[in-house]
């Protein structure tokens, strides 16, 4: 009687194994869970597009037009990463200001004063940069939170946005020009349309940043700080310079991110990073989604990519369920706070039952 249980037992006993390996690999490896979650939603919208309840094709073309809006939310949830990885409550509210600010002074330098397009980018760059100095500085040593700093910069660039030029946005025709820097580059069939500046933007500020945060001296030493900064002091780390330079990292992500937005508006706008809910909040969501622990220390690139493809088709596909613009938006906002709350509920299981997260 004992040997006729024992198989099913051990049968039980393997399959209990094989469960747990792949309830830990669902929780540890957030790029895998991220892409099986990707799978699920684009074969999910297909079927609903095949049974007619969306109001067009959920195509391969309209996944490909879709990414134009991913682009500015990965490079600030990029930016973000940058911030909460650093730990002691890292966060910037202050992205989305920061691209109306830098984006403001990036129409100034090309359609009031005609500067050559090279030099007016750098110089929004720049400005972005400067913009993020504030908040470093105001995190890493007058030690301020950083909920609080970014809160008062935040209203502090947005107001110097909306005053620059008016609350007039700047519309000339060297600004109306730039949207060619976000035009389409079309493929042979059956591949679709792609955003010009996925290419030229988003993939070479990714591959930058991962070599920085992966690969340099700062990035293990952005980890240290932020998974235990007394002990990253005690090892000789210059915690309040690594901080800093999170906050620079990402005021010049925002400042790349308001070239784009320009070029994607053919125009200046001072509520570009700011109007309805602003950048920040879906920048946040976005990095907590792509295994970035709000705890510090913890935090991939790779991860981030993938999440801002997620929330960028999920939202593509629910415009067209939802074609009414305010029902919509209100699905698309429900939708983000029950990923954000999800998110972090994964990343505090995963790192009380497993220790770890990638």
């Amino acid at each position: 009687m004992t040997e006729i249980e024992t198989v099913p037992a051990a049968e039980r006993a393997r399959g209990e194994g094989i469960a747990a390996r792949v309830l830990r690999i669902a929780l540890t490896e957030r790029v895998v869970l991220l892409a099986v979650l990707l799978v699920v939603v684009v074969v999910w919208f297909r079927v609903l597009g095949a049974g007619g309840y969306l109001v067009a094709p959920y195509d391969v073309r309209y996944l490909g037009n879709a990414l134009e809006s991913m682009v500015p939310f990965a490079l600030l949830a990029v930016a973000e990463l940058f911030v909460i990885v650093s730990g002691r409550g890292g966060i910037d509210l202050s992205v989305g200001a920061i691209v109306s600010l830098a984006g403001m002074a990036f129409g100034f330098m090309v359609g009031v004063w005609e500067w050559p397009l090279l030099p007016s980018i750098v110089g929004c760059i720049v400005v972005g940069a400067l913009l993020g100095a504030v908040n470093g500085a105001l995190v890493a040593y007058v030690r301020f939170p950083a909920l609080i700093a970014t809160l008062a910069t935040y209203y502090a660039y947005s107001s110097l946005a909306l005053i620059s030029n008016g609350n007039a946005p700047i519309s000339t025709p060297p600004v109306v020009a730039l949207h060619s820097l976000t035009r389409n580059v079309n493929f042979p069939e059956p591949l679709p349309p792609v955003p010009l500046h996925v290419f030229t933007i988003l993939l070479p500020c990714a591959l930058l940043a991962w070599v920085v945060v992966s690969r340099s001296t700062y990035g293990r030493s952005l980890y240290a700080v932020g998974t235990n900064d007394v002990a990253a002091a005690y090892a000789t780390q210059s915690v309040a310079r690594t901080r800093f330079t999170a906050f620079v990292m990402s005021g010049l992500l925002s400042g790349v991110v308001a070239v784009v937005t320009v070029g994607q508006f053919a125009s200046a706008r001072p509520d570009a990073g700011i109007v309805g809910n602003g950048m920040a909040l879906p920048a946040i969501t976005v990095a907590v989604l792509g295994g970035v622990a709000i705890q510090g220390g913890i935090g991939r690139v790779g991860g981030v990519l993938v999440a801002a493809l997620l929330v960028t088709w999920l939202n593509a596909g629910m415009l067209l369920a939802f074609p009414e613009g305010a029902e919509g938006s209100r699905y698309q906002l429900l939708a983000l706070g029950l990923v954000l709350v999800l998110s972090a509920l994964l990343n505090t299981v995963a790192l009380r039952r497993y220790g770890r997260l990638s």
